[in-house]
């Protein structure tokens, strides 16, 4: 049987419930039996969600919102000090519980997989999720994102499987003590919080340290910092006598599962790969060849548990996608939309590249938001670089999510670096105006694509209503 409540947790309230990460621990809860309840900012599906499995939803923040029987308060990374919920918590003594520990407590007498790295930890989560669920092993998740297929980001499972996404960019994954670790890629980002790729590089180590005695680190072989954190977890695990497996996947020639082949067919993939058991061939629902890479880490992360390989492979074929993570959004007047989450120029270089092998003869037309001052000012060029492999973008103000402005930063350094990259770009500050300038562009046979990790996702829908309206040839 899964456990029950973690201490404290009977009557929890959560500050920002609506955020993905917050609201799938406020629903597993909420599935256990807690009396939970909590705020956010604005009203949502994912409130209305909570409400129908019994929580209590306030929409803004007040002090009155605390229950006067409050166990804890939960909060994340992104909430500020002056936040009058988490003051009135401080002045009557309400435990406050950052939400990975929480989330660590849920994991509590169970076998974890916790999913790292700088991008796909959504989709890698899912993968596994969706396919072990299809297998009828009844995992818990917490997962960045809403499946396609059960449409939520958690879930309270009867299985012995519990399977998370693990946050890098506040080290809340340090919390966690997984029995299988995947570390998708190691890169910088965040750069609020790390300052250097070093920083990185021991904040992931710390991670893998975490693993239980005989755990397990699944790992990639094929990118730089994966790479240099696997000899590094390798030597210290040699120097510390640590019991830890370490099981590497990719396409170099010395990773221990080896990725034989990506086949792109449309808008999925045909995936071999070599392990212990011989070659295994599968379909992935996604396109591209990142997304492929996802499932294979998913696939030996699942057979670290003792899951049959052969199986897992063929339920993977089930996963359909999670919101955002290139999900299609509709087509109209013969252009597809889609909407991408990527919001790093890694992410946005392999959403494109996986879009301009499903376009063939179309066009790839783009909506850009870049996300976060802090990050722009460190990585927009490299953004604007990326948006070069479009045949045409235009590009939104940066969005500021918990950032204030920072002097000189705005979305003309993403423009400028791809102009100079040979991009067709412009500036559009009017979202309505950007959404009908793209929808002006396209022709039948092309993709329209939203990218970013901000409100840019809604304009997708407008994009959509502004072809619709357009004459007919």
């Amino acid at each position: 049987m899964a456990p029950g409540l973690p201490p404290a947790m009977e009557r929890p309230h959560f500050i920002g419930i609506g955020g993905a990460g917050m609201s799938g621990i406020a629903k597993i809860l909420a599935q256990r039996g807690a009396e939970v309840a909590g705020s956010d900012a604005r009203d949502s599906a994912t409130a209305e969600a909570l409400r129908a499995l019994g929580a209590t939803v306030h929409v803004g923040h007040d002090a009155a919102h605390l229950a006067a029987d409050a166990s804890a308060v939960v909060v994340s990374s992104a909430i500020r000090d002056d936040n009058p919920e988490l003051a009135a918590a401080r002045e009557r003594g309400v435990p406050v519980v950052h939400r990975s520990d929480a989330l660590a407590a849920l994991m509590d007498g169970l076998r974890p997989i916790a999913v790292a790295g700088t991008h796909g930890k959504t989709t890698t989560t899912s993968m596994l999720a969706v396919a072990l669920d299809t297998m009828g092993l009844d995992p818990s998740y917490a997962i960045g994102g809403d499946l396609d297929g059960p449409g939520t980001n958690a879930r309270h499972g009867g299985g012995e499987i519990f399977v998370a996404e693990a946050d890098e960019s506040d080290r809340s994954f340090h919390k966690y003590a997984p029995e299988v670790a995947i570390v998708l890629n190691v890169e910088l980002d965040h750069h609020a919080n790390y300052a250097s790729m070093e920083e990185i590089h021991e904040s992931f180590e710390t991670f893998v340290g975490r693993v239980r005695p005989g755990g397990t680190l699944v790992v990639a072989a094929d990118q730089e910092g994966a790479r240099e954190l696997t000899a590094r977890v390798r030597a210290r695990a040699a120097e510390e006598g640590r019991d830890l497996r370490v099981v590497t996947y990719g396409e170099a020639d010395d990773a221990d599962v080896r990725v034989r082949k990506v086949l792109p067919q449309g808008l999925t993939s045909e995936v071999t790969v070599s392990m212990d058991d011989g070659e295994i061939a599968f379909t992935v629902s996604v396109p591209g060849r990142h997304y492929a890479h996802n499932a294979v880490a998913a696939l030996v992360a699942g057979a670290a548990l003792g899951v049959p390989a052969a199986d897992l492979a063929a339920a993977l074929a089930s996963y359909t996608g999670v919101n955002r993570r290139l999900q299609p959004k509709g087509e109209a007047r013969g252009v597809r939309v889609v909407d991408s989450y990527a919001h790093h120029p890694t992410e946005m270089t392999a959403d494109l590249e996986a879009i301009r092998g499903a376009a063939g003869d179309g066009r790839v037309l783009v909506l850009f938001q870049p996300h976060l001052f802090s990050r722009t000012r460190e990585l927009g060029a490299e953004m604007g670089r990326a948006l070069a492999l479009a045949d045409a973008s235009v590009v939104l103000d940066v969005y500021p999510a918990r950032e204030d402005p920072i002097p000189g930063v705005t979305s003309a350094v993403v423009t400028d670096a791809a102009r100079a990259a040979g991009a067709d770009v412009r500036h559009e500050s009017d979202k309505p105006t950007a959404a009908a300038l793209l929808a002006g562009m396209a022709e039948p046979g092309d993709f329209v694509l939203t990218m970013g990790a901000g409100d840019v996702t809604e304009l997708g829908a407008v994009v959509l209503d502004r072809l619709a309206d357009r004459p007919a040839n």
